[in-house]
């Protein structure tokens, strides 16, 4: 078995964070931020969200990190997170010829008038509860990889290591929030931005999918 690399970490991170669930959710605050408040509002609320979604999955790792990592059995966990990876793989690809058909990787639609609840309050306090809630409710996206990540780290690499590479890893996960924020803070529509996540989201859930099956075969395998 291979150790887990700073590539890895990296190509992993890269893949999960184009999942459509929080950039979805950040396109829609920005939309309606644009359409009630002025740039300093967009610019303060948006970067609250981002470092809320930063901090409540940074947690969350680093709590399922230390269990996996304590229990000793993560060859198991290992071998169960890359099932578990190929299944969600299975199913971003099936979004890609059938998207709306069938089960679906996405936030539930039970939760997602919760989240437009916060997303009209359009304040600091809303976005950060909107962060909290968004790294909840994504899990059905991004959960497979993200436990697959962390099972890879806690039986390769020790704690100190596994939590440098988690702060690298969620910095990466909501590098593309950051970017979406800097290019409305520019100028740039959001209704073109919301335009190009609609026409794109098949093509994000394959690239993802694609990423998934691999790192579950592998992980399956125990190649790494």
């Amino acid at each position: 078995m291979t150790d887990v690399t700073l590539p890895i970490i990296i190509g992993a991170a890269l893949l999960d964070s184009i999942n459509p669930c929080a950039i979805s959710v950040m396109v829609f605050l920005l939309t309606y931020l644009l359409a009630i408040g002025s740039k300093k509002l967009i610019v303060k609320v948006g970067i609250v969200y981002v470092v809320t979604v930063y901090i409540s999955y940074f947690l969350a790792g680093l709590g399922l990190f230390s269990v996996i990592a304590a229990v000793n059995i993560s060859r198991y966990i290992i071998f169960g997170a890359g099932v578990l990876l190929i299944l969600a793989a299975l199913v971003n690809i099936k979004d890609f010829f059938w998207y709306g058909k069938g089960f679906s990787l996405e936030i539930p639609a039970s939760k997602r008038p919760i989240i437009e609840k916060y997303i009209h309050k359009a304040s600091i306090p809303a976005a950060i509860v909107l962060g909290f809630l968004v790294s909840a409710f994504e899990l059905p996206c991004t959960g497979a990889f993200y436990l697959a990540v962390l099972s890879l780290l806690a039986k390769n690499e020790t704690m100190v290591l596994g939590f440098v590479y988690l702060l690298i890893y969620n910095l990466i996960f909501v590098l593309p929030l950051i970017i979406i924020l800097v290019v409305v803070y520019k100028g740039y529509s959001s209704e073109k931005l919301n335009k190009w996540r609609v026409e794109n989201r098949k093509w994000l859930k394959l690239f993802m999918g694609i990423g998934m099956l691999v790192l579950g075969i592998l992980m399956v395998m125990g190649i790494i």
